[in-house]
């Protein structure tokens, strides 16, 4: 082979070589731009996927919302008719309460006037259980009712400064007759602390663990007084009673669970303590008990103690005190009373005492009485709640206005509501609670007549 076809042959191997190069150059190129179309399309049918999922779950989530809007428009509704359910509940129980009050008092106000007629020293026996019957009877339905405005959510806590002395000296009037009738010994600690609570649930969680103490003290006697402890004060109420096993101290102070007691006593129907709880529950303040047995209990309860000054109070029950009755005898009154058996009942009492009574039943009845009457009343005694809205407030109102005179004016009333309470005292008038003690309504009616 020649120089040139040598030169030539070298020259077409470089190039095929070259070639060669170029070609694994473009191929490599290629299966790059591949690999980069592949990745994309995955990633492209990725977020395709994706954005799938989010609408599903966005779907769900509209469901779901959609579902707890229907939920709570329910719940909402189910909350109004609880509320509605509830006041109707509220205006029920004030109704049914009076209603069952009133034949109660009509029966306590005919049995003390029987009382008086009564000369046997048996058919005072008889009238004296009757009465205690009575007292029973009203104590149970003035417990069911505070029972039931607690369920119902009605009876609510005020809360203001209370002074221990005025809630302390009243219970001591109170329940004095009734230790001395067991032959038993009451003392109760003065104190001058004042506290932060509800003075008419207070009042009633002391008067029920007196009650308590009292009914299971066989012999012995009952002692309440006051510890300091920090910043609060604790109210403690001893007995000399049989003490509680350690298995019933919870058990007592559900309802209708009482402990033992002798045969012939009156062991209630167990739902003292059960208000103590659930007002102390409502108050906030710690009932405790501590008890051995043959050595009697300590019941106690724990309240915020203040140095603020105590706000009068809604005027608490009177105690059955003794007093000299006097200026009854031809007193003028004028007795507004819806009720007829209350109203009859009333009447033969307040005549019994010695009372000139004209009966009538609403505001204009008493209005045109004391129109025909000769004279001014000396006193009128009117039920609160009378026919058609009226009130004893707006009848003594109407009548002090026609005759421009004011007349002293004791209000009755079975409603037991700090309400009203209010309205009566803001009026200056006096308030007496059904079923009326007839003691505590003869001493009321001759102070205002003297």
């Amino acid at each position: 082979m020649t120089a040139p076809g040598v030169d030539r042959f070298t020259s077409i191997e470089r190039e095929v070589a070259k070639l060669k190069k170029i070609n694994a150059a473009l191929m490599s190129r290629v299966e790059r731009s591949t690999d980069q179309q592949l990745n994309a399309f995955s990633l492209f049918e990725t977020a395709i996927a994706l954005d799938q999922q989010v609408r599903d779950r966005t779907q769900q989530l509209k469901q779901v919302l959609q579902s707890l809007e229907r939920t709570n428009g329910h719940l909402l509704e189910a909350k109004q008719q609880a509320e509605a359910a509830s006041s109707l509940k509220s205006s029920v129980l004030i109704a049914v309460t009076h209603d069952l009050l009133q034949p109660l008092n009509a029966a306590r106000l005919t049995l003390s006037a029987l009382a008086e007629m009564v000369a046997s020293p048996r058919g005072m026996e008889f009238t004296e259980q009757i009465d205690r019957s009575l007292a029973t009877l009203e104590d149970l339905l003035r417990t069911l009712l505070d029972i039931s405005k607690l369920d119902a959510g009605v009876l609510k806590p005020e809360f203001r400064p209370v002074a221990i002395s005025a809630l302390f000296e009243p219970l001591q009037q109170e329940f004095l007759s009734v230790a001395a009738k067991r032959h038993l010994r009451l003392r109760i600690r003065p104190s001058c602390e004042r506290v932060i609570s509800d003075p008419l649930m207070l009042r009633r969680i002391l008067q029920n663990l007196l009650a308590n103490a009292l009914r299971y003290t066989q012999r012995g006697g009952v002692l309440m007084g006051c510890r300091h402890r920090g910043d609060n004060i604790r109210i403690e109420v001893h007995d000399t009673g049989p003490g509680i096993p350690e298995t019933q101290r919870e058990a007592i102070f559900k309802e209708f669970q009482r402990g033992e007691t002798s045969a012939g006593d009156n062991a209630g129907l167990g739902l003292g303590l059960s208000i103590v709880q659930r007002f102390g529950n409502a108050l906030g303040h710690e009932i405790r008990l501590q008890s051995r047995l043959g050595k009697g209990s300590r019941f106690s309860v724990t309240i915020p103690r203040t140095n603020e000054p105590d706000e009068i109070l809604a005027a608490p029950e009177r105690a059955e005190l003794e007093y000299e009755y006097g200026g009854m005898e031809g007193a003028k009154i004028l007795l507004i009373e819806n009720d007829l058996s209350s109203a009859e009942g009333m009447a033969n009492l307040l005549e019994k005492w010695g009372c000139d009574v004209a009966v009538t039943i609403s505001k204009a009845d008493a209005l045109d009485r004391i129109r025909a009457l000769d004279g001014v009343p000396d006193a009128i005694v009117a039920d609160l709640h009378l026919d058609n809205g009226e009130t004893g407030l707006e009848a003594v109102d109407l009548i002090c206005g026609e005759i421009k005179t004011e007349i002293p004016a004791i209000i009755v009333t079975a409603d037991y509501s700090t309400k009203a309470a209010h309205d009566v005292s803001a009026l200056g008038y006096e308030l007496l609670k059904k079923p009326i003690k007839p003691a505590e309504m003869r001493a009321l009616l001759s102070f205002l007549l003297s």
